[in-house]
């Protein structure tokens, strides 16, 4: 894990981990300064950086606003990981997605016709409508306008001790 660098906001707040490469490229830019530094000592012909363990943006960025790709993860994350016939919550390992208005039947692979299903529901609805299997949606499916949040999991226990006073938890930081 020292090979990873934690990168906070202006307000010290984390945001994501980035590799030790990718937070000197920062630093070299201007982008970023280094808060918390690791032992271990980057060479080039010319300079001798620690690595760094902690830094910060120093400048407020906007996040772009942009169009959510259609990916089955996102599908799941848009339903909450529910299964959109009988509201059962699914593990990752338990979501498939259906098709409402089957592609036997014209449907399309689109954000407006794919719901994520249980095993048993998309079984028993097979190869027909929701109607047509007396299933109604619980949820009518549709295209959103935010992107889902890809959480970064850090182990309380694996975490450097570099990074302990920028981290707020109570259990694990997911």
């Amino acid at each position: 894990m020292t090979t990873q660098t934690l990168m906070l906001s202006q307000g010290y707040e984390p945001i994501k981990v980035v590799s030790w490469q990718r937070a000197i490229t920062l630093l070299t830019l201007g982008k970023v300064e280094v808060i918390e530094e690791y032992d271990q000592e980057v060479r080039s012909t010319s300079i001798v950086f620690k690595m760094p363990a902690v830094v910060r943006l120093l400048r407020a960025f906007k996040r772009r606003k942009r169009k959510v790709r259609f990916s089955r993860i996102n599908i799941y994350a848009r339903d909450r990981y529910r299964c959109q016939y009988c509201d059962r919550k699914l593990t990752m390992a338990e979501c498939t997605y259906d098709h409402v208005i089957p592609r036997a039947q014209g449907g399309k692979t689109l954000w407006t016709n794919i719901a994520t299903s249980c095993e048993p529901c998309n079984t028993r609805k097979g190869g027909r409508t929701p109607k047509e299997a007396r299933m109604p949606l619980l949820n009518k499916p549709v295209q959103p306008n935010w992107v889902p949040v890809m959480a970064f999991e850090v182990s309380r226990t694996r975490a450097p001790d570099a990074w302990a006073s920028y981290l707020y938890w109570t259990s694990e930081l997911s």
